[in-house]
């Protein structure tokens, strides 16, 4: 019954607004360790949507994917650079003489453009191959970021306004509400994007 999933999703509104800073701390640690711990990024993006809405989403994902990802790199780089040439080196080797070129560049290209289709713990730990700086990092992620996370969030935030709204469910009508299609159409207008990125910077 449909009615359950509003329930439900009008619980979580209740027990987020009244409680907002701190849920939202929460979340910030827990995206933290999330990223950390190599999970993925397009299911924390579409949690912080829902919970926090486009804006609010946006911001907390950003910072705290950004703050993970930089975590993570420092912890690779102390104590797995071994591990991760052994494992990354040699595929991505094309790579590392564009990123040495100049690292912030490309890597904030490499993120904006969703991380070429690479999954999101390899795009966080390739770095280590060509030790870039701490700092040009975690600007080129948090800046690079900010597109892909806005259309999570938005997507997020868009599924919490149809159960909202609706009084049943229906599937095409989900995909076809305005605060769905229009940011999965920016989303694959990106995909495409990212294709030119990858041809234009990265490709032999």
């Amino acid at each position: 019954d449909f009615s359950y999933y509003k329930t439900i999703q009008e619980n979580i509104d209740e027990t987020i607004g009244n409680n907002l800073f701190f849920n939202l701390i929460l979340f910030f640690i827990f995206s933290i360790i999330w990223v950390v711990l190599l999970g993925f990024g397009s299911p924390i993006l579409l949690i912080s949507g829902i919970l926090f809405g486009k804006w609010i989403g946006t911001i907390i994902s950003t910072v705290s994917i950004s703050i993970g990802a930089l975590s993570l790199y420092i912890i690779a780089s102390y104590f797995f650079t071994d591990l991760v040439n052994q494992i990354l080196k040699e595929k991505f080797s094309k790579y590392i003489e564009r990123f040495q070129k100049n690292e912030f560049y490309y890597f904030f290209a490499f993120r904006f453009a969703g991380g070429l289709g690479i999954p999101f713990c390899l795009q966080n730990l390739l770095p280590v191959i060509f030790k870039m700086k701490n700092t040009n990092y975690f600007f080129a992620s948090f800046f690079g970021f900010i597109p892909g996370i806005f259309i999570w969030n938005t997507i997020g935030a868009g599924i919490n306004t149809f159960i909202k709204e609706s009084d049943e469910f229906s599937i095409l009508n989900l995909i076809l509400s305005d605060e769905i299609y229009i940011p999965v159409l920016i989303f694959v207008i990106l995909i495409l994007f990212s294709l030119i990125v990858k041809k234009k910077l990265f490709n032999d």
